[in-house]
C-alpha cells in the first residue's frame, strides 16, 4: 500500500507541485486589487484547489494503522475548498506572511477562511500585519530610507530595531516589502539583518511579497470565494488613543470595514485576544458578534492557558454571550499513560460547557525530530512519546477532528489540514 501511494505521490509532483509558483503568477500588481480578476491570465482560484506535494509526503511517512490506511485512499482526491482549513497569516510556512502572494497560496490549498491580522498605520489605515511592531523583521524596512522613522531604527550588528506600522503612513506602508519573518543581529549590514530565516522553512519565493490592508484582503478574499478570521491585534494604547480615540473605536472600526465591503455576518469571525474586544463587538455589532472569537495564549511551564480558564471564568464567558474559544493546539491535547494523544481537560470542560472550538496553530513548527525538539505548539508531549516525527502531526488533527471536535485549525501550510478535512468528510 505504501508502495502505491508512493507511485502516486511522485505522479502528484508533477501535476501539484506548481501549487505555490501558479499561486504566485495569479497575483496582480498592488494597484489592481479592486478590479475583477482578468480571464487571461489569472486562473480562477475559486474553481482549483491543489493541496500540492506534501500531504502526500507526511501520509507515506506514517506508521501503519487505521489512520494511515484511510488518509492513503484519499490520495486522488478530489480536494474541495473547506472551513475546517484556515489560512494562519496566509501560508507563512513558506511565503511571507500577509502578503497577497500568502493568502492566494492559502486559497488555492483549499483554505476556506483566510487570517488578516489587523494593526494600523500612523494615518489610521488598518493593514495586515502580525503585529504593530513586527516590520523590523517581516519586511525590508531596515534597509530602506524608512528605517529612520522606526521606533528604534537599524543602527549596526548587534543592534535591536523596532519598526512599526504606526511609526509610517499607508503610503509609506505600501512601499515595503514582505518577506519571511526572521532576522540575523549578528549581520555585518542591514541586508544582513534581513536573512535569519529556519532552515525548515525557505526564502524561495521572497521574490515578492505584496503587502495588503484590511480593505484589500476582504476584497481579495471575496474574488478568491474564501471567508474571513481578521484578528485585532494589540497596540501602544497611547497610539491607539491617538490615533482611533480609544480600544472601543479601534474595535468598532475593524467592523466598521467588514460592514462596508458588504461582508455577510455568517462568513466572518473577528478575534482577538482581548476579551474587551470580543464582548465590544458582542455587544455593540451583535450580527458580527455571534461568531467572534475569543483567543487564549497557552503556558507551557505553568501548563495553563493564559488567561487560566476556570470553570466559573468559562460559565461567566458563556453568560456574556461568548460562543467561541480558541486556545492554541498545547491547551487541547495531553498524553496518556499509554502515550496516546488524547484531549486534555480543558477541551472536554469546552465540550460540557457547548463551546465552539477554534485552534492553531498546525505547521507552525519543526517535527522532523519529534516534539521532544518541536518546542511550544507540541508542549502536551514534552517527551515525544506520541509525536516522535513529522508525519505524526496528523495523529493529533486527527484527535483535535474526532475526539476534540474542533470547528476549524489553523495552518501555515493549508493544504495538509485541506487533504485530511476532504479525506474526512469534514
Amino acid at each position: 500500500m505504501e508502495k502505491t501511494l508512493f507511485s502516486r505521490f511522485t505522479g502528484a509532483l508533477f501535476a501539484a507541485g506548481c501549487l505555490v509558483s501558479a499561486a504566485l503568477h495569479a497575483a496582480g500588481p498592488a494597484d489592481d486589487h479592486q478590479g475583477p480578476l482578468s480571464a487571461f491570465g489569472k486562473p480562477d482560484l475559486r474553481a482549483s484547489v491543489q493541496v500540492g506535494p506534501r500531504p502526500f509526503y507526511l501520509v507515506a511517512g506514517m506508521d501503519e494503522g487505521a489512520l494511515k490506511s484511510k488518509l492513503q485512499r484519499c490520495a486522488d482526491g478530489p480536494f474541495r475548498r473547506t472551513d475546517f482549513s484556515i489560512g494562519h497569516r496566509g501560508a507563512g510556512l513558506q511565503i511571507p506572511e500577509h502578503t497577497q502572494e500568502s493568502y492566494e497560496a492559502a486559497a488555492r490549498m483549499g483554505a476556506g477562511i483566510v487570517e488578516c491580522d489587523v494593526t494600523f498605520t500612523s494615518d489610521g489605515a488598518l493593514v495586515c500585519r502580525h503585529a504593530e511592531c513586527d516590520l523590523h523583521t517581516t519586511t525590508n524596512i531596515v534597509a530602506t530610507d524608512l528605517n529612520s522613522k522606526c521606533s528604534v531604527p537599524y543602527s549596526g550588528p548587534g543592534s535591536s530595531p523596532k519598526c512599526c506600522t504606526s511609526d509610517i503612513t499607508l503610503a509609506e506602508f505600501r512601499t515595503l516589502t514582505g518577506k519571511m519573518d526572521a532576522s540575523n543581529p549578528a549581520a555585518p549590514d542591514a541586508q544582513g539583518f534581513l536573512g535569519g530565516t529556519a532552515d525548515w522553512r525557505t526564502n524561495l519565493y521572497t521574490g515578492r511579497g505584496t503587502l495588503m490592508t484590511l480593505d484589500e484582503s476582504i476584497a481579495l478574499n471575496q474574488r478568491l470565494g474564501v471567508k474571513h478570521t481578521p484578528e485585532l491585534k494589540g497596540g501602544d494604547p497611547a497610539r491607539i488613543a491617538a490615533v482611533f480615540g480609544g480600544q472601543a473605536q479601534y474595535a468598532q472600526a475593524l467592523i466598521d470595514h467588514l460592514q462596508a465591503a458588504g461582508v455577510s455576518p455568517r462568513d466572518v469571525w473577528p478575534q482577538s485576544f482581548d476579551l474587551a474586544d470580543v464582548l465590544y463587538w458582542i455587544r455593540n455589532a451583535p450580527a458580527y458578534g455571534r461568531q467572534a472569537v475569543y483567543l487564549v495564549d497557552y503556558d507551557p511551564a505553568a501548563r495553563d492557558t493564559v488567561p487560566p480558564l476556570p470553570r466559573a471564568t468559562l460559565e461567566s464567558l458563556k453568560a456574556q454571550g461568548v460562543k467561541i474559544i480558541a486556545p492554541p493546539i498545547p491547551a487541547l491535547l495531553a498524553v496518556d499513560a499509554e502515550g496516546r494523544i488524547v484531549p486534555s481537560a480543558l477541551a472536554n470542560e469546552l465540550k460540557r460547557l457547548k463551546f465552539d472550538i477554534i485552534t492553531w496553530t498546525f505547521e507552525r513548527s519543526d517535527l522532523r525530530q519529534g516534539a521532544s525538539k518541536a518546542g511550544f505548539y507540541y508542549a502536551f508531549d514534552p517527551e515525544g512519546r506520541a509525536i516522535a516525527k513529522d508525519s505524526d502531526m496528523y495523529k493529533a488533527l486527527d484527535v483535535l477532528a474526532k475526539r476534540v471536535g474542533v470547528l476549524g485549525i489553523f495552518s501555515d501550510w493549508p493544504g495538509t489540514v485541506t487533504y485530511y478535512a476532504n479525506c474526512m468528510g469534514l
